[in-house]
């Protein structure tokens, strides 16, 4: 047997014991630090979203954004999000809004492009917001989710300039070639416009 390096002391095996006995939870990690910076808008939770259901880019440069796409997830939001992460889906948004209390996940970076609007032209020049809910069950509109939403759309319209109005922030039924309804006819524009501005 090899003694040529000396054995470590008692009470430096003992220090190493009680560190592997704190929880992986409680010791700082520059992955929880990173993990607050990967989102744009601070508010959110970052989630993110299959690189096989988005496409890199470096947007506003390569592609200008001019508008907010709203759309109701027609799930809920857990599903939502386990749908943007399976790379078979083919499908993601930048952000997806939580019926109850207005949490906000963000799923794709703004500077890429989410494929939320079905059609290339108008994912690559805008940014797609989630709704959790159905399009005829108006109950998952909630105070919080127009508030925490619209909050969302109006940073998301100062940052890169897109006019706080219905010809700028449109609904995915608006989308040319789409098949979609929502948000559907629940969904209270007046309403969510005057949030925008407010915010």
């Amino acid at each position: 047997m090899d003694r040529a390096r000396p054995l470590p002391s008692r009470r430096r095996l003992l220090k190493g014991a009680a560190l592997a006995a704190v929880p992986y939870g409680l010791l700082p990690t520059a992955r929880a630090a990173a993990r607050s910076q990967t989102v744009d808008y601070p508010p959110a939770e970052w989630q993110p979203a299959s690189s096989s259901n988005c496409t890199a880019s470096n947007r506003p440069t390569a592609y200008s954004l001019d508008r907010v796409i709203i759309h109701v997830t027609q799930e809920t939001y857990a599903n939502t999000l386990a749908i943007f992460q399976n790379p078979q889906k083919k499908v993601s948004a930048h952000y997806v809004v939580r019926s109850t209390d207005g949490h906000v996940a963000q799923c794709v970076r703004e500077t890429d492009i989410a494929w939320h609007a079905g059609n290339w032209d108008y994912n690559t020049h805008s940014i797609g917001i989630e709704h959790e809910g159905w399009v005829d069950r108006p109950t998952y509109f909630t105070d919080a989710l127009y508030e925490q939403s619209a909050r969302l759309t109006a940073a998301i319209c100062s940052t890169y300039g897109i006019p706080k109005d219905r010809a700028h922030i449109i609904g995915h039924y608006e989308v040319p070639g789409t098949d979609h309804t929502d948000p559907g006819p629940n969904w209270d524009w007046v309403r969510y416009i005057r949030l925008v501005n407010f915010a």
